[in-house]
């Protein structure tokens, strides 16, 4: 069975920081760390979906890997952000390293005093 919503945020919620909310709708859940988004999950068709943020480099390389299961982020700059399909067809390590790196790219944009209040410097 692929990774799913569930398993998301369970892996993500023992992050430093890290906090679940429903800023936009309460069926739309968002992981954050500190005050940056770094995970939406949502659907895609009839699949569960999670916008992540990612390398621009990378996002564009990932995209090319799995093209129909990493798509430009949905309603986000496509630049910085993938949707990803939670279908089976992008291995879950993939997908926990993904999952990683939006939660650093998120982090690295905290202000000095909200990561020192974290515990993440």
């Amino acid at each position: 069975m692929p990774i799913d919503h569930q398993a998301i945020i369970e892996r993500c919620l023992q992050w430093p920081g890290v906090a679940l909310k429903h800023p936009f709708d309460p069926h739309l859940p968002v992981l954050f760390v500190g005050s940056k988004m770094f995970a939406l999950l949502g659907r895609t068709g009839e699949s569960e979906s999670v916008n992540l943020k990612a390398d621009p480099e990378e996002a564009w390389l990932l995209r090319q890997q799995y093209p129909n299961a990493v798509l430009p982020g949905y309603h986000m700059n496509k630049k910085h952000w993938n949707t990803v399909v939670l279908d089976g067809t992008v291995p879950d390590r993939e997908i926990a390293a993904m999952l990683e790196q939006s939660y650093r790219l998120a982090a690295a944009r905290l202000t000095r005093s909200e990561k020192e209040g974290l515990s993440l410097t």
